[in-house]
């Protein structure tokens, strides 16, 4: 058994995902001398984030990017020295298409996640029919909802814009974000800034209409802000591989799995095992929960049950990410834009399709495109699991007349991430709030992760910062 020391606290960092990787390299620039054990219990870090460079192309394996409108992500870069290998998306080809009957669509200008920056566009759009149109333009003379409760990402889109805006448009574009069941989603808990637009302006259209008037210019992109999103050269593999190296040698043991933790002597005591080793036990001062809430749910419940409990309430979807590779001429379509979206009234399985090279033209060779087909989540789970032959015949067929394909691919790479997308249910924020209020009870334990306040890498790199300087200054370390 390894012993602790009151002169240079040992703390424990379970799960190297992004937000423990983060949280890691915190304590060592908060406190150097610290002893810190960062535990994976597989065989890599990173977690999702994972970047493969095969036959010429660069293949991002789940999140291919991150927004800049929320500064850690960006922060954190120029803390690694990573600034100058940042790159925005190709301003050529910021627009998004939407599957309707089959056939794809440009997103109407200025569309916003779920609200116009223009009516014109939105009055002129083959997606919606006459009687969409005029439903969601009557949005502008909805009183607005006084109840501060929270309700569904589809209650309230149906509420403001109407079940067709709902179907053909705020659906797929919301729901590739968050693979969730949108009849569950919280609004409060994913974008809540919309919520508040209706309580401050009374409606969403009079509210895009007076910030893109403050702002004094119009808004030429539709769906994601293609244009606050940024990757980095070599890959977002770079960031995990950069982190890495800052750590203390040794620091980092991989397949290390955490079996029980125990409160003791005012720290705590963890069982951990390899896949060549019985049960070691060890002792830290400080504890950093960064798994899987699935994960810290069996950790936590023998220390506090309802604690255990509560997290535990946090369900999870997951999804495959099929990544193609073709030479252009296979591809009818013109891919004049960074990726499309496919609303479940559609029935399809695949949930969008990222233009990967046109986003980022160096991910795969001169003269040939890269896409990544995005397949599972709420809608159907068991996708995320599928036997490989069977999924890419699945997509192959399904891919072929939405883009005009001729032909197999000459690459292809699967990556399969079940139980990975936390999903956001309604209440989910007063739920949070449970978790911690019980956490912060029980001294030099903190928990961070995608599942409590942020699914995108600068979320999970603020929450594993911010549990870092937390466990730190309970160590008596900051």
């Amino acid at each position: 058994m390894n012993e602790r020391s009151s002169s240079s606290p040992r703390i424990a960092v379970i799960g190297g995902g992004v937000s423990g990787l983060a949280a890691a390299h915190r304590l060592v620039e908060l406190a150097p001398a610290c002893r810190l054990s960062l535990l994976e219990a597989g065989s890599r870090l990173g977690g999702v984030v994972s970047t493969v460079h095969e036959q010429g192309y660069q293949v991002e394996q789940s999140a291919d990017n991150f927004i800049t409108t929320i500064p850690w992500g960006l922060e954190l870069c120029e803390r690694l020295g990573l600034s100058d290998r940042l790159i925005q998306t190709n301003p050529d080809h910021r627009r998004t298409y939407v599957v309707r009957r089959g056939r794809l669509h440009t997103l109407p200008d200025g569309f916003m996640m779920m609200a116009p920056t223009h009516l014109w566009p939105l009055a002129v759009t083959p997606i919606l029919s006459p009687l969409g149109k005029l439903r969601a333009a009557l949005e502008y003379f909805i009183p607005p909802r006084k109840d501060p409760a929270d309700e569904s990402m589809a209650t309230f889109v149906r509420r403001r814009l109407g079940r067709e805006t709902f179907d053909r448009l705020v659906e797929p574009l919301v729901g590739a974000v968050y693979a969730a069941d949108m009849e569950e989603l919280s609004v409060l808990a994913t974008l809540p800034r919309f919520r508040e637009m209706e309580l401050k302006h009374g409606s969403l259209i009079r509210a895009m209409r007076r910030q893109m008037k403050a702002r004094g210019r119009a808004v030429r992109e539709s769906g994601p802000r293609y244009s606050m999103f940024v990757t980095l050269r070599d890959g977002l593999s770079s960031m995990i591989d950069a982190i890495s190296a800052r750590l203390p040698d040794g620091a980092v043991r991989l397949d290390t799995a955490v079996e029980r933790i125990e409160r003791h002597d005012g720290g705590w005591k963890l069982w951990t095992s390899g896949d060549d080793s019985a049960a070691e036990e060890e002792a830290y001062d400080g504890l950093v929960i960064a798994t899987p809430s699935h994960v810290a749910t069996g950790l936590l419940a023998p220390i506090d049950a309802e604690l255990g409990s509560r997290i535990g309430q946090i369900t999870h979807s997951g999804t495959a990410i099929v990544s193609l590779g073709y030479d252009r001429e296979q591809i009818g379509h013109s891919l004049d834009g960074m990726g499309a979206v496919v609303p479940a009234i559609e029935n399809s399985p695949i949930l969008a399709c990222s233009f990967s090279s046109q986003k980022y033209a160096h991910r795969a060779p001169e003269g040939k495109v890269l896409l990544r087909v995005f397949v599972g989540g709420a809608r159907r789970e068991e996708l995320a699991e599928m036997e490989d032959d069977q999924l890419r015949r699945l997509v192959l067929e399904n891919l072929a007349g939405l883009l005009n394909v001729s032909g197999r691919p000459e690459y292809c790479n699967i990556a399969h991430w079940p139980r990975t997308m936390p999903q956001y249910h309604v209440g989910h924020k007063d739920l949070v709030e449970q978790i911690e209020a019980r956490v912060a009870e029980i001294a030099g334990l903190e928990l961070c992760g995608n599942a409590y306040h942020g699914v995108g890498i600068p979320d999970c790199i603020h929450g594993g910062e911010q549990a870092a300087e937390r466990v730190a200054a309970a160590c008596g370390l900051a």
